[in-house]
C-alpha cells in the first residue's frame, strides 16, 4: 500500500498547502491510521513532536537544524504528530 502522506515531497509553501489538504483527506478516509484522532490529542502530539524533532534528525543522521525550519520541516512535524505518543 502506497503511503501518499509519507511519499509526498514538500518543497515550498504551495506544496505544504497541498500536503495539509492530503492530510485532511487521509484523516477522513483512513482514521484508523492515526494514533491521535482528536484535535486535542493531535495538537498535544504536534507540540511534543515539534520539541523532539531535532532528536529525530540527529538519530537518523540528517543534517537538518530544526531551529531553522523550512516548509519540509513543518510537514515532517505534522507527519510525526499523526502517530507520536
Amino acid at each position: 500500500m502506497k503511503d501518499i502522506i509519507n511519499d509526498f515531497e514538500v518543497k515550498d509553501r504551495e506544496t505544504f498547502v497541498k500536503f495539509i489538504g492530503l492530510l485532511h483527506e487521509d484523516l477522513l478516509d483512513h482514521p484508523e491510521r492515526r494514533e491521535n484522532k482528536t484535535l486535542p490529542d493531535f495538537l498535544e502530539a504536534l507540540c511534543s513532536y515539534a520539541k523532539d524533532i531535532q532528536g529525530y534528525y540527529d538519530n537518523t543522521h540528517q543534517n537538518v537544524d530544526a531551529d531553522k525550519p523550512d516548509w519540509k520541516t513543518f510537514s515532517e512535524i505534522f507527519k510525526g504528530a499523526r502517530i507520536y505518543e
